[in-house]
């Protein structure tokens, strides 16, 4: 079985962006000790631009090969002009009003998206599936997460986009790895309790 990891960056005090979800307050501390982690735990968390500009597209996936993403965090992409941003994963966006993909590299789910993603993690082989936000299909899909990686940065919104965006029941996690960096950042991994 194969897990689904929401892969999630935050502030210490929990918001994955502002009020409106731009977490570019983060981006500082993507400094040259924190992408060596990247590059080395967690290639393919970063988009296929980025891998190009930072020259390590060539680097195989460690961890995941199914990337699913909401229409927000796609909107993203999009509005740069990138059709298909994680193009060494299978893509998925769950969206309900985009009708139709503007990349055939990227599936559409607009329906039955808990049962797509079951049909995913069921799948033999390969690797795991990476939630790239955001906060609402996180808490659509918050009984389906396996593993929480958290990228903690050292500031503090007050306000802002929580981590889930849903009424969630209370879940255990088990806390695995942590690693902390020089400019103060901190990446928890946690496994769900089952």
């Amino acid at each position: 079985m194969r897990k689904l990891t929401y892969y999630i960056a935050c502030s210490v005090d929990g918001f994955i962006g502002d009020v409106t979800g731009d977490a570019s307050a983060m981006l500082p501390y993507v400094d040259e000790e924190f992408l060596d982690f990247l590059k080395s735990e967690y290639p393919e968390t970063v988009s296929t631009r980025g891998r190009r500009a930072r020259g390590f597209d060539d680097l195989e996936n460690k961890r995941f090969d199914t990337v699913i993403q909401g229409r927000l965090s796609y909107d993203l992409a999009l509005k740069d002009g990138d059709v298909s941003p994680y193009a060494h994963l299978r893509q998925y966006v769950a969206s309900r009003s985009l009708a139709a993909s503007p990349s055939p590299e990227v599936e559409i789910i607009g329906e039955g998206l808990l049962d797509t993603v079951r049909e995913l993690k069921a799948q033999e082989g390969g690797l795991d599936i990476y939630l790239c936000g955001g906060s609402r299909l996180a808490g659509e899909l918050f009984d389906e997460i396996d593993q929480l990686v958290i990228k903690t940065y050292p500031i503090v919104y007050g306000t802002g986009m929580p981590m889930f965006a849903a009424d969630c029941d209370v879940a255990g996690f088990a806390l695995g790895e942590v690693r902390s960096f020089g400019n103060g950042a901190v990446v928890r991994t946690y496994d769900r309790a089952r």
